[in-house]
């Protein structure tokens, strides 16, 4: 499975979804999807999955546009956050219907993770509570077994040992049949460590693209003195900066390694922090 975008726009009126996107994904892996509410990330998707067509771009998938394109719709997965399922079918039926939509489609995982939710098939999706709603939404991306798999915010409503749950059988899922997949969160901390590349979206544009380690690996907290901090920090990639009783914290991205001198200190950066600091309306100091 390969995407490639090339200079990939999408506008609704007025509005830039996506400005001028450039991407080349070919291996299995599971990719963390993030930015800000309206920085793009659904709309790359649902134009991944078919929904939609670009305004202008390329967009391949497996070298096939994908809008009503059977081919590669058959092999795409995109769980959205809601509204996955017409509300009066039971979840048997939204299974059963699944199972024709998707070629690499798996009864008896399915059969599994209904187990693992306990949740009764024979119950409409209009009787469900949200967090059930939400696991039916795991258990049809999982089960697919599609080759582009792509849950978006996919665990709205489920508590912290089902998000949990979910965590194991996706790792799971992955290790015993390696496929793309792309997870879009705003629980960065909760599931940073099951990511190997991490795509971030700012303002319909691509802000960064980079694999988790290298990521984790170059991001940095400088604190101490804030004049001392000033000075180390000058010239250097500073993504923000905080003070308070004389203190200063700096946050960088950089691929060396920080020296320091003085009362200054280091320490890393969790990824939604510095997803977080990147996104920021008030930019960075370079």
């Amino acid at each position: 499975m390969t995407i490639v975008a090339e200079a990939l726009k999408k506008e609704y009126k007025s509005t830039k979804a996506l400005n001028n996107i450039d991407i080349r994904i070919t291996e299995p892996k599971i990719y963390g999807l993030l930015g800000r509410n309206g920085a793009g990330k659904t709309t790359f998707m649902q134009l991944l999955a078919g929904y939609d067509r670009p305004s202008s771009g390329n967009l391949l998938v497996n070298g096939m546009q994908p809008f009503d394109n059977r081919s590669v719709t058959e092999n795409v997965c995109l769980i959205k956050e809601a509204d996955n399922f017409k509300k009066d079918l039971t979840i048997q039926q939204v299974l059963k219907i699944s199972s024709m939509l998707y070629t690499n489609w798996d009864n008896e995982l399915a059969a599994d993770l209904l187990e693992g939710f306990d949740l009764d098939k024979k119950r409409r999706v209009k009787n469900l509570s949200k967090g059930m709603e939400s696991a039916l939404g795991i258990i049809v991306g999982l089960a697919s077994k599609a080759p582009l798999t792509m849950l978006d915010e996919p665990y709205i409503g489920l508590d912290a040992a089902s998000r949990a749950y979910f965590y194991e059988v996706l790792l799971e899922e992955y290790q015993n049949h390696p496929r793309i997949i792309i997870l879009s969160t705003h629980l960065i901390d909760e599931v940073s460590n099951l990511f190997e590349e991490v795509i971030i979206f700012n303002k319909g544009s691509i802000l960064l693209h980079k694999s988790a380690e290298e990521l984790r690996a170059e991001s940095f907290c400088i604190s101490g003195p804030a004049a001392q901090v000033k000075a180390y920090t000058d010239g250097k990639h500073v993504i923000k900066e905080k003070s308070f009783a004389g203190t200063t914290e700096a946050f960088l991205l950089t691929a060396e390694e920080p020296q320091l001198t003085g009362d200054l200190t280091v320490s890393g950066v969790a990824l939604q922090d510095m997803m977080v600091h990147l996104t920021e309306k008030r930019g960075v100091r370079a």
